[in-house]
């Protein structure tokens, strides 16, 4: 097996992991009573809503797109949203008084950056910076 083939297989696996676990996550917090999603630090109601859809929509992000072979510039940037959502929780995770339990989403932040760097070549630049110099001088590609 290529490399290439093993890092696909292996982003695969980490997609399909990490979407399955913010589809349920992000479903609960979209189905469960506000009052039972009480954490160490006071969250509105509203947000904790807003952050099961990102989540929800995060966890499509990472698998449609590759699947489908349309837009798979989404990947990483649904990756992005969710590494963000991580950091969040990360911090307040940690600000709540507890260190140890905020090692759970900073793993899970970590495997989704991966998913960012892994998958970057499906989001290139619409104009290289070659390009931009050739066409300042005059020649074009």
């Amino acid at each position: 097996m290529s490399c290439d083939r093993k890092n696909s297989v292996a982003l695969w696996t980490i997609q399909g992991l990490l979407a399955a676990l913010f589809l349920f996550a992000g479903g609960m917090k979209l189905i469960l009573p506000i009052e039972m999603m009480k954490g160490p630090v006071p969250l509105p109601g509203a947000f904790l809503r807003f952050i099961g859809v990102a989540e929800v929509l995060g966890a499509v992000g990472l698998i449609l797109p590759g699947l489908l072979r349309i837009r798979q510039s989404l990947t990483p940037l649904a990756a992005v949203g969710l590494v963000t959502i991580m950091t969040g929780a990360t911090t307040i995770t940690i600000e709540g008084g507890t260190v140890a339990p905020a090692a759970i989403p900073f793993v899970v932040g970590i495997l989704a950056a991966s998913v960012v760097y892994g998958r970057r070549e499906w989001a290139p630049l619409r104009l290289s910076i070659s390009r931009l110099v050739d066409r300042r001088n005059g020649s074009s590609r």
